[in-house]
């Protein structure tokens, strides 16, 4: 049975959708949106506490997460790279 270490969605390589974004990543998106933290987590129905932890880098953000944060963005007119 493989590790979930070496599951596809826990991967940080690559620019596959089902990824982990790297903390700066997370960070980078949210400023470029003009969000703050605060904003970001609420749009994703999460603690502020939780966002703080994936934009430094504690925790991962499970990429359903970053997924829908993105989706989120591009449906209020927010340009996503």
């Amino acid at each position: 049975m493989p590790s979930m270490a070496n599951h596809p969605n826990r991967s940080r390589a690559g620019t596959s959708p089902a990824r982990n974004p790297a903390p700066a990543e997370i960070r980078a998106t949210r400023e470029g949106a003009g969000l703050t933290a605060r904003q970001a987590a609420d749009l994703v129905h999460v603690t502020e506490r939780n966002w703080f932890h994936w934009e430094h880098g504690d925790r991962q953000m499970h990429p359903a997460f970053w997924e829908l944060f993105r989706l989120k963005l591009i449906a209020n007119n927010v340009r996503v790279e």
